[in-house]
């Protein structure tokens, strides 16, 4: 062989053989990473993990926190989906991103429970690994929130050392919440929302009307298989698993620290259990007791 087929032979790329060589074996032959790696990006999600103690129930509270968020990520899509059809007339698809939203929030609130059972001891071999961090810094929950109709400016203050997200939740606080667009619907669909509602400073946190409750009583009262008392119902769903997520997460604080003071100086427990009290879509709940 000469020394050029040599040096030939020697680069090269080896074929890989698999012990399975049927027609149907999967290919695992790839020039760079695999297709799988560059889509998903698995590799960079599995080494986000950076601990800050030697407990190894460390883990599993950031690796979960960190599935909250990727699971706030996917909802905020679906939310922010049906806002804009909503604003486009297109309730099919507003429903369809609200239905998809149900199972992601199902998945969510599924997340309490690798730490649902903490107990204080577990809990504090850990927690000052945690310093001021708390979940109520969370940006991307903070804009479910206020997709919600749960807006406050003051909850911008804690990123705005972080230009980009301060940015993105500034323009969140400024644009109509999903309810604010499903009203302004019903009052396009010649529903008698009244002006002070759909003129009102969206920038603030949403406040129920008896005029709106009148206009949900109306239309349960009516065929249940209209197209807005659909959504009515799809927007009743999405409500009580943030109200079931806002009580598991009381819950599991309550069980891990009791009344103590949360991380990042938060009341705790009675801070969460002020949240617990209330839903979102207000008279979509309250108008049921007048059907």
């Amino acid at each position: 062989m000469s020394h050029e087929a040599h040096a030939a032979h020697e680069t090269r790329p080896q074929s890989v053989t698999t012990d399975d060589e049927s027609p149907d074996s999967p290919n695992l032959d790839f020039a760079g990473t695999t297709p799988y790696e560059d889509y998903v990006q698995a590799d960079v999600l599995t080494h986000l993990q950076h601990l800050r103690s030697d407990d190894p129930g460390e883990m599993v509270f950031l690796v979960t926190t960190q599935v909250m968020e990727l699971w706030f990520t996917v909802i905020v899509h679906e939310w922010e989906t049906a806002a804009r059809a909503l604003g486009e007339d297109d309730v099919p698809v507003a429903i369809a991103a609200l239905k998809r939203s149900v199972r992601e929030l199902e998945a969510l609130n599924h997340s309490w429970k690798p730490l649902g059972q903490l107990t204080p001891a577990q809990f504090n071999s850990y927690r000052g690994a945690l310093g001021e961090g708390s979940g109520f810094q969370s940006a991307m929950y903070r804009r479910m929130e206020f997709l919600l109709g749960e807006k406050s400016a003051s909850m911008l203050v804690p990123h705005r050392g972080a230009p980009r997200v301060h940015a993105e939740l500034e323009k969140a606080l400024q644009e109509p919440s999903l309810y604010d667009e499903v009203l302004r619907l019903l009052a396009r669909r010649g529903h008698p929302v009244p002006a002070a509602v759909l003129e009102r400073d969206i920038s603030r946190k949403y406040e129920p009307s008896p005029e709106v409750e009148a206009v949900w009583t109306a239309l349960y009262a009516g065929d249940e298989g209209d197209e807005l008392a659909r959504l009515g119902e799809a927007l009743t769903d999405v409500g009580e698993l943030v109200w079931r997520w806002r009580n598991d997460h009381l819950v599991a604080t309550r069980r891990a620290m009791g009344s103590k003071t949360g991380t990042g100086g938060s009341a705790g427990v009675a801070w969460l259990e002020k949240r617990a009290t209330k839903n979102v879509f207000p008279e979509l709940w309250t108008a049921r007791s007048h059907v």
